[in-house]
């Protein structure tokens, strides 16, 4: 259970007794992003049983300990980061969701370990530019992999990923029937990160979806710059970015979209990597 949650529950404990728990359980599991966190609150919910019906003198306690929730959720919601993202720290950072219409997470195991937490203004503009490419793209899935700790910090075994700015993308492939898949992830090929493409951009039957990528990249800098932010780079393999700008999003990419010009200590072919422009603290 996130950190806030736990405050608040000590508090609603304290001061107004087991009824106050039950409460704040019905409204923590609808208010959750995070499926292990909606499990505790579920069995806990199942173990406590049913509540007696509220006295009418009990009314305004409880009004009291929702405004607390909200009030402590609202909060939570708001991240600030420190740093850089390779000597940074991250101050209330939010979990991104495991799957939506169009998305997935790489490893729901990741996710239970706190390795999917992102400052929030990213998870904003994450989900809003997979939003559009639902309508954009609907026949097109797309998966997230590494971003970073609550807290950020040092992010072994990445050099970056410390102040919740950073993201790591799963390349966008179609099978052999010309069908928009995931990229497989699994313990066997370190969540995908094992994974090597050719140089004309194939992996056992499957190819790089160059138009998904390049719409995906697109969608980011878009509700990005909605929201007064911006994408500060992309690292992607330079050997394959050729291919990225002869998809029809190709002049919108050379115009707005500052890509790596050398090959990063790791390939970057199986995912890319996107560093976004917010504000930091020092």
């Amino acid at each position: 259970m996130s950190a806030y949650l736990l405050q608040v529950l000590q508090t609603s404990c304290f001061l107004f007794g087991v009824k106050s728990v039950v409460i704040f359980l019905f409204i923590a599991v609808a208010t959750s992003s995070d499926e292990l966190e909606k499990f505790v609150i579920v069995l806990s919910l199942i173990l406590l049983g049913p509540s007696r019906l509220l006295k009418g003198g009990e009314v305004t306690r409880y009004v009291f300990i929702i405004t607390l929730l909200l009030s402590a959720q609202a909060h939570a919601a708001t991240s600030q980061c420190f740093g850089t993202t390779s000597n940074g720290s991250l101050q209330g950072g939010v979990a991104l969701p495991v799957s939506g219409a169009n998305f997935e997470s790489y490893s729901r195991v990741a996710g239970w370990v706190g390795r999917t937490y992102v400052h929030s203004q990213v998870r904003e503009i994450m989900l809003a530019a997979y939003d559009e490419l639902a309508k954009s793209a609907p026949e097109k899935v797309f998966k997230y992999a590494e971003t970073g700790f609550q807290q950020g910090g040092k992010f072994r075994p990445h050099k970056t990923h410390q102040n919740g700015l950073s993201v790591d993308f799963m390349t966008p492939v179609q099978n052999d029937q010309g069908k928009s898949v995931h990229l497989p992830t699994h313990a066997f090929n370190k969540f995908g990160y094992n994974i090597e493409f050719d140089q004309q951009g194939q992996y056992d039957g499957l190819t790089i979806d160059y138009e998904a990528m390049a719409a995906h990249i697109v969608a980011l800098h878009r509700q990005a710059r909605q929201r007064g932010y911006n994408l500060w780079r992309v690292i992607f393999d330079p050997q394959l970015q050729p291919n990225l700008m002869n998809t029809a999003h190709g002049s919108y990419l050379r115009q707005h979209i500052q890509f790596s010009k050398k090959r990063s200590w790791v390939r970057h072919d199986e995912h890319y990597h996107v560093d976004f422009a917010i504000p930091c603290r020092p």
